[in-house]
């Protein structure tokens, strides 16, 4: 990484303060910083400090004749590998979303040709505003990336998503794209989300799957070059940059995508597939009557992770499973790769509120060694679990 540079955008926000030590860590990890600090980032950290880490002048002014002579705001935009916004506030994210350019970081955002990467940070309400929204799927759609928000307690008292990534989670995103795509060539098959199983046309069997997280893992594959297919469940998020996306409702409808989907590298089955459905649906909506309540037979569905595990030739080089448990998380995961065939398992207990939440903790389980994640963001894990992937692939096979 000595050779790569970081064009980082400082925006107005008290999590500014997080900027400084995200420049140390990537210092630390050999990639060099230049800062934009926005008129409003300079009410929360001084160029003074921001200078001192990047060991770079800190650029502040559009109109500045010495800055401009210097280097010009278009250079500027154009000499680092990577531009980071961080923390990227609802006010940077609706400029960069309409192609606004009235001070020095948006300009730089629309002057710049390279990839751009951002680490949301407002009030969980101005996350939340439709507006926001808005400019975040059309960012997207432009082919930003993020990073975050997490969870959590904010500095105005509220709690819910807006909180900046932490410094360690945002390095891990940059240094993952500046890799130059380990996983370019790789096709990665994730499945996310619920299933839904039919009972009658308005009822049906699911689960509290968001498919926050496999949406992560698909986003981080894509970031590192992989061309991945996403095999979805019914969610209300948008498909992340870069990924193909198929809608499925039932698990027969998704082991069918993920069979069509083949050959791929690797699979990760991260969808809550339901387990049973109903023997026969209602053609007609079931109606309360007299007679009591109506007895629904079921039956068991397809196993996805299983049958991927299992299919010889055609199977996926690395095939990941995920636990969901309640209790004896470890000792259930464990059971489920001897049982299921495949590679990895990770596993985590979603008694709390990790099922519809923004963060997980979780065990990543290999036959021969268990590692504990933190509690973090769904990015973060995602970012993690795509390094390891990435490691896996990319090993020179030992010849004996």
């Amino acid at each position: 990484m000595s050779d790569k540079r970081v064009l980082l955008i400082i925006g107005g926000g008290i999590a500014a303060y997080k900027s400084l030590e995200l420049i140390r860590l990537l210092a630390k990890a050999g990639v060099k910083s230049r800062a934009i600090l926005t008129k409003a980032g300079a009410e929360f950290v001084t160029p003074l400090s921001v200078g001192a880490l990047t060991g770079d002048k800190v650029y502040q002014e559009l109109f500045d004749l010495t800055a401009e002579a210097e280097m010009g705001h278009i250079e500027l935009s154009r000499a680092a590998d990577l531009v980071v916004v961080a923390p990227a506030t609802a006010d940077l994210m609706a400029k960069a979303a309409n192609g606004l350019a009235n001070d020095l970081a948006s300009t730089a955002l629309l002057a710049t040709d390279k990839r751009v990467l951002m680490a949301p940070a407002m009030n969980v309400r101005m996350w939340e505003h439709a507006a926001t929204q808005r400019n975040l799927a059309r960012l997207h759609a432009d082919g930003v990336r993020f990073v975050g928000p997490d969870a959590g307690e904010m500095a105005c008292g509220e709690y819910g998503p807006g909180r900046m990534a932490e410094p360690e989670a945002i390095k891990a995103a940059i240094l993952a794209l500046l890799s130059d795509g380990p996983l370019k060539g790789k096709h990665a098959l994730v499945t996310a989300g619920p299933t839904v199983e039919a009972i009658d046309p308005v009822r049906f069997l699911s689960n509290r799957s968001s498919g926050k997280q496999g949406y992560a893992i698909a986003a981080a594959l894509a970031n590192l070059g992989a061309e991945v297919t996403l095999v979805s469940g019914p969610t209300t998020l948008a498909a992340p940059a870069g990924v193909n996306r198929v809608d499925v409702e039932s698990a027969r409808e998704m082991l069918a995508a993920c069979e069509a989907a083949l050959p791929a590298d690797v699979a990760i089955c991260v969808a809550a597939v339901a387990d049973w459905r109903p023997g026969a649906a209602a053609a007609e909506k079931i109606k309360k009557d007299k007679s009591g309540t109506p007895a629904i037979s079921l039956t068991e569905n397809p196993d996805i992770l299983a049958t991927l595990s299992k299919l010889g030739k055609k199977r996926p080089r690395l095939v990941i499973g995920f636990a969901a448990e309640t209790n004896d998380v470890e000792a259930h995961a464990r059971a489920k790769i001897a049982k299921k065939g495949c590679d990895w398992i990770v596993a985590n207990d979603v008694s709390g509120d990790v099922m519809g939440g923004a963060e997980n903790e979780v065990l990543l389980i290999k036959r021969d060694s268990a590692e504990a994640w933190p509690r973090m963001a769904k990015e973060a894990v995602g970012w993690k679990l795509a390094a390891e992937i990435a490691k896996f692939l990319t090993a020179k096979v030992r010849r004996k």
